[in-house]
């Protein structure tokens, strides 16, 4: 395994590992429902090929994401970079709202600790920007909780520039997560820059389009009836042939090299900077392995070319959210 470093000295695995999709049910589903044993041996078998970086959130079940993943690095956390993510306002189970104050930050950290059973989160994200509370007050609630030994590092997912600009005054910020993948780059405008000026880190999520970039699916019927996808513009009846030739494009790239599509889609983002570390999506020994591969993986000149001819900044058709979620993303 190759190694990069974030914002700050924060060293981690060229490739993580986003545990989103282990879970057995909950609010998010992708697929069908992972076999928690196999999302364990998972887990396990990633971190003997030395990827060190797993992410999780408080939201993803909610909460059942956190215990899966604290349940099995247990007797196997050193050498870890162990992610999540705070940023929402439940009531039980159910999100009722966006709340980045510093006393939820506090409460989410306590409740993420007790899951993972860990003494100290190596990275915190806020989740999502909260508009009604300055982010000059979550980072420094944030901050509070690494002065007390509770957080290594602090981070923020889906910020936009200005946030950035005005976190990174406020508080040492390491990461920025957001959406980043061959048919999703307007970050390059400006958020990178932002980023690269301020010395953070990048950490796309969902760097394979969601499973699209993979080829692995020709048709929105082949997801299952109540597969998350099934909400998301993009794989619309409307707009997924369209996108299929984005697919061509890194099935091209993929025929060249004899390597999967995923190991294309992740080495063209490695390709973009030593600072970016992706974190695509796993409950699968066979699918990780895939994945983790493509650190080794160098594409030539011409594959960049052709990979940004066929994805330029814009050209998917469909937003990457509904109208709702549009609204969280870089404010």
């Amino acid at each position: 395994m190759k190694y990069r470093t974030l914002g700050h000295g924060l060293e981690v695995s060229a490739i993580g590992i986003g545990c989103m999709p282990m879970i057995k049910g909950g609010n998010i589903l992708y697929g069908e429902a992972a076999d928690m044993d196999e999302a364990t041996r998972t887990i396990h078998r990633a971190i003997d090929l030395g990827v060190t970086f797993f992410d999780t959130a408080q939201i993803y079940g909610p909460f059942s994401n956190e215990e899966l993943l604290g349940q099995a690095i247990k007797g196997r956390r050193e050498g870890l970079v162990i992610a999540t993510k705070f940023g929402f306002r439940f009531e039980g189970k159910t999100i009722t709202g966006v709340d980045g104050s510093p006393e939820n930050a506090r409460r989410a950290c306590e409740g993420s600790l007790q899951r993972l059973g860990i003494d100290t989160i190596d990275l915190f994200y806020q989740h999502r920007v909260d508009p009604n509370v300055p982010i000059e007050d979550t980072v420094g609630g944030m901050m509070e909780l690494v002065k007390e030994g509770k957080v290594r590092h602090i981070a923020l997912s889906e910020a936009g520039p200005d946030t950035l600009r005005r976190a990174a005054k406020a508080a040492p910020i390491t990461a920025l997560q957001s959406e980043y993948s061959v048919w999703e780059r307007e970050v390059e405008a400006e958020i990178l820059p932002v980023c690269r000026e301020h010395g953070i880190g990048f950490v796309p999520y969902s760097p394979l389009g969601r499973g699209f970039l993979t080829g692995t699916m020709r048709s929105r019927d082949e997801l299952p009836e109540h597969d998350w996808r099934r909400n998301d513009p993009r794989w619309s009846d409307e707009n997924f042939a369209a996108n299929l030739r984005i697919v061509d494009a890194i099935a091209d790239v993929a025929a060249k090299h004899r390597v999967s599509n995923a190991q294309v889609a992740l080495a063209w983002l490695l390709a973009q900077g030593d600072d970016i570390v992706p974190i695509p999506g796993t409950k699968r020994r066979a699918t990780m392995e895939d994945s983790v591969a493509a650190a080794d993986l160098k594409l030539d000149a011409d594959d960049l070319v052709a990979i940004a001819a066929a994805a330029p900044v814009g050209a998917t058709s469909g937003p990457r959210y509904g109208e709702q979620g549009m609204r969280m993303v870089r404010l």
